[in-house]
């Protein structure tokens, strides 16, 4: 039996490498990503003499929201996969590894990402609200975006509350 149980758990432990391909979907997302900011780049680059204040800060704002997302999809696939996969040795040893990497567990994690949607959120919100300067009233694509703003903020907050109860209750039963 003993055989049994340590060949599933082979496999089990093993299968965690199921997840690389993912991680490696994800960095084609992030080289898709940097070909949209160059194109984007070039578009303002090309009409930046001709555009308003107002529509040259909000395709602006659009590049600040794909760097955020780049940065997302980054710390994902290097804390996903260290946590989740195998620790990244090639990092170890490099001047250039972020000084976060290997450091962020799942908890951190979420709060990263929990943090940027909100950022992200927050950019979208304040590109409608420049759309919207001098008009009287807000449209209901907008008034979606502040309530999915505040679930995420609630939803930040949240987390952030229930790790909290969580370190809290593991440092007590340490010290019980």
């Amino acid at each position: 039996m003993s055989k049994i149980t340590h060949a599933v758990e082979v496999i089990l432990f093993r299968s965690r490498f199921l997840l690389a391909p993912l991680y490696m979907g994800l960095v084609g997302a992030l080289i898709l990503l940097a070909y949209r900011f160059v194109v984007e780049f070039w578009h303002l680059a090309e009409k930046t003499a001709e555009v308003t204040a107002s529509e040259f800060t909000l395709s602006l704002l659009a590049l600040l929201d794909l760097t955020l997302l780049a940065n997302l999809i980054l710390m994902v696939i290097f804390a996903g996969y260290e946590n989740f996969v195998s620790r990244i040795d090639v990092a170890t040893e490099s001047k250039d590894r972020p000084h976060w990497m290997g450091t962020i567990d799942f908890s951190g994690l979420k709060i990263k990402l929990i943090g940027s949607l909100v950022a992200i959120s927050v950019i979208e919100l304040l590109k409608d609200f420049i759309e919207l300067s001098g008009e009287d009233h807000v449209g209901g694509g907008t008034k979606w975006r502040i309530v999915i703003h505040l679930t995420f903020v609630v939803s930040g907050v949240l987390f952030a509350l229930m790790d909290w109860i969580a370190d809290k209750r593991e440092f007590q039963g340490t010290h019980s």
